[in-house]
């Protein structure tokens, strides 16, 4: 078919036309044209449907509008209160019936306010996924699990989202934030301890932090460490099995030194060689919690020390034969000091028979030597307020004997040399000799308590004491009773007018304080012999009278203790 030229179209209709203009027109043309009535009207009902169609769609899409403005505002409104109420703040908004306005002038409004409060949602539930992350990862640290990795994100609870939530789970977080400085402070007082044992005893540090947990062997490291219970615990484990260590290498490096100190002692080392052991010496008597010097218990020390003792414990094996005597020699010493007795040779012989057999350990022997001195100590230690006291006697005896011998001189009274230093001891004697009764009395009662605590006589020279100082009383009494019929006899002489032949002049004798021969004799007085029968009357007297016998002070005049 031919298209029509251009001409013969007729133009489009203006813009501004409504539909009655355009009705009009459509009846003209169909007019022209030559339209069938009929088909005239319908195709104006067709138009009339068809636009009852676009009216119909418009509606529904407008109604459609209307209610996705509705539910929008609903969604909002209802997204509001829940955003309100998940913050805490249900009250402090508007309801959308006090809004007022159309629907789109009401969304209007609530669109600002939502985004607003989404916005602060986010906030806070950003902040409430960080304090809950801290709070899982610190209950993570203080458990042990997150050795096994990182924890898993916390799920935030959006329902609620309140400051006073917030606050707990922030409290939460300072109490766990708090027990985790709590075990870091005990980890690294703890850290520091075995730092301080390493030191001492020359160990690894690393290897024993590693021992504990990996994380612990890098120091001045910025990645954190396990803080959790069976950590601590290990680590705990560790201080003590340091400490443990620490003091068994200390007891055995003061024995080692009391060793050395003993052999030292026992072979007179020089000075020279002991101090290259100064450092060991030094912490005999340390305290386990004392500080102490890097090293100073290191294996390789104790090593060199237990070296040493070997060696001199096979020199001193050596020798020990040569100490065992030199105790023997000290334990002799002792005995004799407090004048106890000892039968030296026949111990000296077993001791010798003894150690040639070699049936017994040397260091026992040495040790029961010791034992015996130490027994030998204390039982003089027991003897010696007597034997003070018998030495304040046997000074007192010596001051008595020679007053007797003084007092006997007929010129002792003459204006010799000496004659007044004499004078004052004899006046000194005098006073001592007064004490004499309260001394011996003192003396005899300390020696039977002695005796009976011991259950023993005590000896003195192979002598008993208490014996002689009986018969130190005993010649006590025959000498006064000499002096007793000395002085009948000088009666009896001055009667018959017979006078006594000349004393022996007396000599010169140290003064008080000075030691002076006990074991004097003194002569007893003879008659000068004149041949009447008055003199031989008074040798008939005299032979009825005991002449006074030589004696010293001690038992048998003091002879036997002269040596005291």
């Amino acid at each position: 078919m031919a298209t029509p030229p251009p001409s013969l179209i007729p133009p489009p209709p203006p813009r501004g036309a409504s539909c009655g203009s355009l009705l009009q027109e459509l009846q003209e043309l169909w007019g022209e044209i030559g339209q069938d009535e009929m088909e005239r009207d319908k195709m104006i009902l067709q138009l009339e449907e068809d636009c009852l169609n676009v009216y119909r769609k418009k509606v529904d899409e407008t109604r459609r509008q209307k209610a996705d403005l509705l539910q929008a505002l609903s969604f909002g409104e209802v997204d509001i209160d829940k955003i309100l109420y998940a913050l805490g703040e249900r009250d402090s908004f508007p309801r959308s019936e006090k809004l007022g306005g159309t629907l789109l002038e009401q969304l209007a409004k609530i669109e600002p306010v939502l985004k607003d409060l989404r916005q602060r949602r986010d906030e806070r539930v950003n902040e409430f996924r960080a304090v809950l992350l801290q709070i899982v990862r610190l209950q993570a640290e203080i458990s042990g699990t997150i050795d096994h990795g990182d924890p898993t994100a916390p799920v935030v609870d959006e329902n609620d989202l309140s400051l006073k939530r917030l606050g707990e789970l922030k409290f939460q977080l300072n109490e766990l934030q708090t027990e985790k400085n709590l075990r870091l402070q005990k980890i690294d007082i703890q850290i520091n301890c075995i730092n301080e044992m390493c030191n001492i005893m020359s160990l690894d540090l690393k290897k024993a932090l590693y021992d504990v947990h990996p994380s612990y062997a890098e120091l001045g490291r910025s990645k954190s460490v396990s803080i959790s219970n069976s950590t601590l615990e290990r680590l705990e484990g560790k201080v003590h099995s340091l400490n443990h260590e620490k003091k068994q290498k200390l007891r055995k490096l003061q024995d080692l030194g009391s060793t050395l100190i003993e052999l030292w002692n026992l072979m007179d080392t020089p000075v020279d060689e002991q101090r290259c052991f100064d450092r060991v010496t030094s912490l005999i008597k340390v305290s386990p919690n004392t500080m102490m010097p890097k090293g100073c218990l290191a294996h390789e020390l104790i090593e060199k020390v237990e070296i040493e003792v070997k060696r001199l414990t096979q020199l001193k094996a050596s020798k020990m034969k040569e100490l065992v005597f030199k105790k023997m020699t000290e334990l002799e010493e002792i005995y004799g000091s407090v004048h106890m007795d000892i039968d030296s040779d026949s111990e000296r012989r077993d001791l010798n028979n003894i150690i040639d057999s070699g049936r017994v350990d040397l260091s026992e022997l040495l040790g029961g030597m010791d034992g015996r001195i130490a027994e030998a100590k204390e039982y003089a230690l027991s003897r010696k307020d007597i034997l003070e006291k018998m030495e304040k006697w046997k000074s007192t005896c010596e001051e008595e004997t020679w007053l007797d011998e003084y007092e006997r001189d007929q010129n002792r009274y003459n204006a010799g040399r000496g004659a007044h230093i004499n004078l004052k001891r004899a006046e000194k004697a005098r006073v001592l000799v007064s004490k004499m009764p309260s001394l011996l009395e003192n003396l005899t009662a300390k020696i039977k308590v002695w005796e009976k605590e011991k259950g023993m006589p005590f000896m003195f020279d192979k002598v008993k004491l208490l014996d002689s100082l009986a018969e130190y009383t005993s010649t006590k009494h025959k000498k006064e009773e000499e002096k007793r019929q000395s002085r009948e006899l000088k009666k009896l002489q001055e009667q018959f007018g017979i006078k006594p032949s000349p004393a022996r002049p007396f000599s010169a004798r140290k003064p008080l304080g000075h030691s002076s021969n006990v074991n004097i004799v003194v002569g007893t007085p003879t008659s000068r012999r004149v041949s009447t029968p008055m003199s031989r009357k008074m040798k008939e007297a005299a032979k009825t009278t005991v002449a006074p016998s030589n004696y010293v002070a001690l038992p048998k005049d003091c002879s036997d203790n002269s040596s005291l």
